[in-house]
């Protein structure tokens, strides 16, 4: 994970919550965006798509 960009590790976050994959690989997607601090993108994205 530590390899992706900021904007595909958030796709992928999206995208795994889309999917319903295991909580566990949510679980350290989000450990890895909090690690980046880019909480805030998380956010911002899901208001854009509603």
């Amino acid at each position: 994970m530590k390899q992706l960009s900021d904007s595909l590790l958030i796709q992928s976050y999206h995208k795994a919550i889309e999917l319903n994959l295991s909580q566990d690989f949510i679980d350290q997607i989000k450990l890895e965006i909090r690690e980046r601090s880019l909480q805030h993108l998380i956010k911002e994205q899901a208001s854009q798509v509603s």
